[in-house]
């Protein structure tokens, strides 16, 4: 593990300076996520049209969700990685610089392919997120830090929450280019204030870094994803998705043979096997799981035409206001969580997290016809899963060297975002498994909703369960002397100043 160095003030610099940069460091790493999310969610209102808009198939168009997907699984454990030896800030940074420079080019484009790139390049936000939260380890006294990662952890439901309406508003109302135009200054915004007010982090991990590494979990993970992401379309059985899946599975094996092996591995799977960070990997992914269905479920059902019997037929409008009280929910909620993984311990937060999902589902199943009765349902999830994904990085942060944080935090989004991606797999497998026309159109039926909403609800008891199985909370040795280094290290830096 490398030694932290503090980094001195310039010569002459007033206190009063970084002393306002401390005060907006939260605020400005949580507003980045909440953009990251925002960034991701607003292009789903534009899809029906962008056939039309862009003079491509729906195929095509669906890659611009797909390539954006791709490129963050990839992204987030190699930026986290890049963020432990080059600087946390540094690689923030780049990410949103990337975010803004993809949604420029969206918003100056209407070719696909070019849009595709763009949404790629948007991708790497998805590490915001992690890196964000090894900032917040390395910079804030322990008293401050629960709170603060929580609040981090719910950014990507707030941001969600916010952009379907603010993208469906924008769609309606105004050219759709407008949308990106305004996400390119939000964006530029986020690069130059994470700039001013966020130190660079003086926990550092020196070494060369993985490349080797880095292009195998690429090959695999890339293969894997287009593989679930794509088996609806192509066909589970055709041969390509076979392809796919074998190949993943072998690109994998080599990879994981490869970093047992490196000096300095991208990913450290001595660390992963470890059951305190294993086991919370394992609940990552399957919260991912239960909570994406949520999202995916509300919108297509309260959309769903009144001549199904069970449909609102509410526009894209009035659907993304039906998840706004989820997001929030979390805001508000994000406290909570900190209160009661201090008090009790962030398995036990994740454990009640997951079991609160599991209690939104049996309200979905109770009652999905009624819109309260839909929102309250939905507003459940939505807190189920702000203590959960508020306690997984809390959970990590205990059980790592703070060296390894930024990775680590990076291999626990990725595993959520893989949890995601097959629970839109799965949905959609089984909401066009129980479909029935509905004047000449294929749409699903009630019972096919509920199928999907006990689906996940059982995977939050899993995840619960896998909550329950991870050993004690309490911060490993090496956690212990690498915080207390870290602050020796802030506090030298500011006695330099």
């Amino acid at each position: 593990m490398g030694h932290p160095a503090p980094i001195p003030q310039p010569p002459g610099t007033s206190t009063a300076a970084p002393r306002l940069r401390d005060r907006l460091t939260i605020p400005v790493l949580a507003s980045g996520g909440i953009l990251m999310a925002v960034m991701q969610t607003v292009v789903v209102p534009l899809l029906p049209d962008l056939p039309r808009l862009t003079h491509a198939s729906a195929a095509a168009v669906s890659w611009m969700v797909t390539a954006t997907l791709l490129s963050g699984a990839v992204l987030t454990p190699v930026l986290g990685r890049a963020g432990d030896m080059y600087g946390k800030r540094r690689v923030l940074t780049a990410a949103l610089g990337l975010m803004t420079v993809g949604s420029v080019m969206c918003a100056l484009s209407s070719d696909i392919g070019v849009l595709i790139a763009a949404r790629a390049l948007q991708g790497a936000a998805a590490s915001v997120v992690p890196l964000s939260i090894s900032i917040l380890r390395d910079e804030l006294p322990p008293e401050r830090r629960g709170s603060a990662v929580a609040l981090m952890s719910s950014t990507v439901g707030i941001g969600a929450a916010l952009g379907l309406p603010l993208a469906a508003l924008v769609v309606q109302y105004a050219d759709w280019h407008t949308m990106f135009w305004l996400t390119s200054a939000l964006g530029a915004l986020g690069v130059a204030a994470t700039w001013w007010a966020v130190r660079e982090s003086p926990v550092r991990e020196p070494g060369r870094f993985d490349v080797l590494g880095t292009l195998g979990l690429a090959a695999g993970l890339v293969c894997l994803l287009l593989g679930v992401s794509q088996g609806g379309q192509w066909g589970w059985g055709s041969p390509r998705i076979l392809a796919l899946f074998l190949a993943a599975v072998a690109v994998l094996a080599l990879w994981w043979w490869q970093q047992l092996r490196a000096e300095r591995p991208l990913v450290d799977l001595r660390l992963v096997t470890r059951p305190r960070v294993g086991l919370s990997h394992v609940a990552a992914l399957l919260t991912g799981f239960a909570f994406y269905a949520n999202s995916l479920v509300t919108a297509q059902l309260v959309q769903a035409p009144k001549a199904t019997g069970y449909g609102l037929g509410l526009s894209i409008v009035a659907t993304g206001l039906c998840l706004l009280p989820g997001g929030v929910t979390m805001l508000l909620f994000s406290p909570v969580s900190a209160r009661i993984s201090a008090a009790r311990g962030p398995r036990v937060t994740l454990a009640l997290g997951a079991a609160v999902i599991a209690c939104g589902y049996a309200v979905r199943i109770a009652d999905s016809r009624d819109l309260w009765m839909i929102i309250l349902g939905a507003t459940v999830v939505a807190t189920g899963t702000t203590l959960a994904y508020s306690a997984l990085p809390t959970l990590i942060l205990r059980a790592v060297p703070a060296a390894q944080t930024a990775s680590a935090n990076g291999v626990n989004v990725l595993m959520r975002t893989i949890g995601q991606a097959v629970s839109s797999a799965a949905v959609a497998a089984v909401l066009v498994h129980h479909s029935s026309p509905v004047g000449g159109v294929p749409v699903p039926t009630l019972h096919g909703y509920l199928l999907a909403f006990a689906m996940a609800g059982a995977i939050a008891l899993v995840a619960c369960a896998a909550a329950l199985s991870i050993p004690g909370d309490g911060p490993c040795d090496d956690t212990r002397r690498a915080g207390g280094a870290t602050r020796g290290a802030r506090d030298g830096a500011m006695e330099g100043a």
